[in-house]
């Protein structure tokens, strides 16, 4: 079996599969890694350091990826947009804001523009400004992200949309999920926390530790962890991660941390310990983004052989799932 889908042909892809532009985390090698085995894999241009997404890019070298950007943060730096473009990008993804000024420039330059949302609103915006392809993203999700389930959010997207191609997030980690997605009328599947624990991912060893060992239910959607890194995300979204000692202290008592920080207690900042804990990979007081498809991550390997077994499961699970028809 083979998993055609309108995903697959409108990227020129083998398998419907994409790897999720996480900041700071989804480098070239690890972008470079998903399209040498068929899928496609994107960039995390995140926050908007171009020294980063310049080395990255590097990173890739002659491997055809894409680049995903934050769209609030990108309206502050619109540069960035051109510096991607000038590397013909197989896509650019934008993610959280308005795209259309992003996804008309993308595409006067021949690039596919692929949009993430999170409501039928999103989707509906997202397609009237051009996007190329729909990432219907679920609350189950690691990282920033509304309120909707994926079982949800994604068939409702893909009637809203059609025939645009759709793409289902949150929650899937194996290719059962991979074969789900596609009878929900989704044409391929984004998966973020899955490939963060991957020998080619950005991030401390311990971190991604953490991911293997954590299950889903040990997950919250919370606003401490922006608060701390004094990151300025619209309130509609918050951040998915491993509950930890931070987001346990503060988690529900933001205003106090807020105040907190405005104190500025030169010995003990809450940002600073933030820093230093991230720096030294300490899972406790740093940050582990991660969506609730943890509890099917139990190794860290190579991002090929993660999409050659995701593929293959997905195709047995279709199978099994035709096999029931008679």
């Amino acid at each position: 079996m083979v998993l055609k889908t309108p995903l697959t042909e409108a990227l020129c892809i083998t398998h419907p599969i994409i790897s999720a532009p996480m900041a700071t985390v989804s480098g070239g090698a690890l972008a470079a890694a998903v399209t040498a085995s068929g899928g496609l894999g994107l960039i995390g241009g995140g926050y908007g350091d171009r020294n980063w997404i310049e080395r990255e890019l590097r990173a890739a070298g002659n491997v055809r990826v894409g680049v995903g950007f934050i769209t609030w943060r990108l309206a502050d730096r619109p540069e960035l947009l051109d510096l991607a473009l000038e590397h013909a990008p197989a896509a650019i993804f934008l993610s959280f804001g308005d795209p259309a000024p992003f996804a008309t420039r993308a595409k006067a330059a021949g690039v596919p523009v692929i949009c993430q949302v999170q409501t039928l609103a999103h989707a509906r915006a997202a397609a009237a400004a051009g996007a190329d392809i729909i990432v219907a993203q679920g609350t189950e999700a690691g990282g920033h992200g509304g309120a909707r389930t994926t079982m949800t959010l994604v068939p409702a997207v893909v009637d809203a949309v059609a025939p645009l191609p759709v793409v289902a997030a949150g929650g899937i980690a194996d290719g059962r999920g991979l074969a789900a997605a596609l009878t929900l009328g989704a044409a391929g599947a984004l998966m973020g926390t899955r490939f963060f624990a991957t020998t080619e991912a950005l991030g401390h060893d311990n971190t991604k530790a953490r991911l293997v060992s954590a299950g889903g239910d040990d997950t919250v959607r919370t606003s401490v962890f922006d608060i701390v890194r004094e990151l300025p995300w619209p309130a509609a979204y918050q951040v998915r991660t491993v509950r930890n000692s931070l987001s346990e202290r503060w988690h529900g008592n933001e205003d106090a941390l807020c105040r907190e920080i405005e104190a500025e207690a030169a010995s003990d900042s809450p940002v600073d310990a933030f820093r230093v804990a991230l720096q030294a990979g300490d899972t406790e007081q740093g940050v582990v983004v991660a969506g609730q498809g943890l509890d099917l991550v139990d190794a860290i390997e190579p991002a090929g052989d993660l999409v050659t077994r995701i593929v293959a499961d997905a195709e047995r699970s279709l199978a099994a799932a035709q096999a029931l028809s008679g």
